[in-house]
């Protein structure tokens, strides 16, 4: 069973290949490829709408084969296109939408036949969740507006508490310092949630893309160390650090990787005790990039071009002493805006760990969760690259051309 991403957008096949991983069963070989939609038809479709490339005419469109990704303003277009109204998903894709009009494809796919009323029940849902999908990207929208305008008297709140931490204004005795500081803490927390909100909710095609660069991970984990460091001392939470080295091959974006250490650590500082601990670790390690998620067992029998195992990518995890994290629930708390046990929620609200999990995917990385004996355990991997074009890379980081190592 073949599903085919027709699109030009790398993120969107990739978002589409994980889904897939997700809902397909051991007995339902699925894979995913990209194409213009000609030649020989696939099993289902997902298509960037408009492309380049018109919907060719041999292939059998239906309900069940057909999910269109598309902007609001180009809905009246992809009837006309493909003649009726498929499953519709409106840009920026969201992933629970998307996941969920892949899994109901994939096992109409299965299943022999559908029953008449089942369809027009089913045509009503996709309706109404069109429905639900606009109203939701209006909201979304007004955020936008409303985020935006936060962000300049969020940058003056913490340049006047710098300007006061400093004593340009004056000396100030170390009460004043200490209430100076604790503002500037909450007001730093919160210009990263700004932030995030608004990366969260821009269009993919809108974002900015990493400034990937050869960089030492060690230096943004020491930033991240600062921003978080009046929270651990308020609750004399102990940070130790083992971080190996890195000579060649990991390039990220120092900002954003600054934010994800950031993230982790002040989620971790908010929900271990008093009196806790906080252990990072990090260090080369091999990705199986197959697999779900790195994992030190046996790899998957998987026909792959060469057995080598040295390391392509580095591993960092982040262990606090918190209170474990549902089992049901580690997977939803890198969903944007979920939560699920009120004040011992993980996910935040779903905004710094989600805004952790799009920075790793767009550095081609992985992050996921899981409980230990010690607590929870956050770890992430960053693949390894072969740099081609050494002078390309040197003056312009941003657009070098980086390819991932096998």
């Amino acid at each position: 069973m073949e599903l085919r991403v027709v699109s030009k957008d790398s993120e969107l096949a990739q978002r589409c290949a994980a889904i897939l991983a997700e809902v397909v069963t051991p007995d339902q070989p699925w894979s995913v490829t990209t194409g213009d939609g000609t030649g020989e038809a696939a099993d289902l479709y997902v298509w960037d709408f408009p492309g380049e490339v018109p919907p060719p005419e041999h292939v059998s469109w239906t309900y069940s084969n057909l999910i269109v990704v598309v902007h609001r303003q180009d809905l009246a277009e992809v009837q006309k296109s493909f003649g009726f109204e498929p499953h519709i998903v409106l840009k920026p894709a969201n992933r629970v939408t998307l996941s969920a009009l892949i899994g109901l494809a994939v096992s109409s796919q299965a299943a022999v036949s559908l029953r008449d009323d089942r369809d027009r029940i089913f045509q009503c849902l996709i309706e109404a969740n069109l429905k639900l999908q606009e109203y939701d990207r209006d909201r979304t929208n007004f955020l936008m507006r409303v985020v935006h305008d936060l962000r300049t008297p969020m940058t003056v709140l913490n340049g006047y508490c710098g300007l006061l931490l400093c004593d340009s204004l004056g000396s100030l005795n170390e009460n004043q310092l200490e209430v100076i500081r604790r503002m500037q803490y909450s007001g730093r927390r919160l210009s990263r949630m700004v932030s995030s909100m608004l990366e969260l909710g821009m269009d993919r095609a809108m974002r900015k893309g990493p400034n990937l660069q050869k960089a030492d991970l060690l230096k943004s984990l020491g930033q991240a160390l600062q921003v978080v460091s009046y929270l651990a001392k308020e609750k004399d939470i102990r940070i130790d650090s083992q971080m190996e080295p890195c000579e060649e091959g990991l390039y990220f974006d120092p900002t954003q990787l600054e934010q994800v250490f950031a993230n982790i650590l002040d989620n971790a500082c908010k929900f271990a005790p008093r009196n806790g601990f906080i252990e990072i670790r990090g260090g080369p390690h091999f990705w199986e990039r197959r697999a779900r998620r790195p994992s030190a067992g046996p790899l998957p029998k998987e026909r792959r071009f060469s057995d080598l195992t040295a390391p392509n990518s580095y591993r960092v995890e982040i262990i606090d002493s918190g209170s474990p994290i549902p089992p049901e629930h580690l997977e939803i708390i890198f969903e944007e805006y979920t939560s699920y046990s009120g004040g011992r929620d993980r996910s935040g609200g779903g905004l710094g760990l989600a805004i952790c999990r799009t920075i790793l995917d767009q550095h081609r990385g992985r992050i996921w969760a899981e409980n230990t004996d010690k607590g929870p355990m956050f770890c992430f991997v960053l693949p390894m690259h072969k740099r081609i074009g050494q002078q390309m890379a040197a003056s312009h980081p941003a657009s070098a051309n980086l390819e991932v190592q096998a």
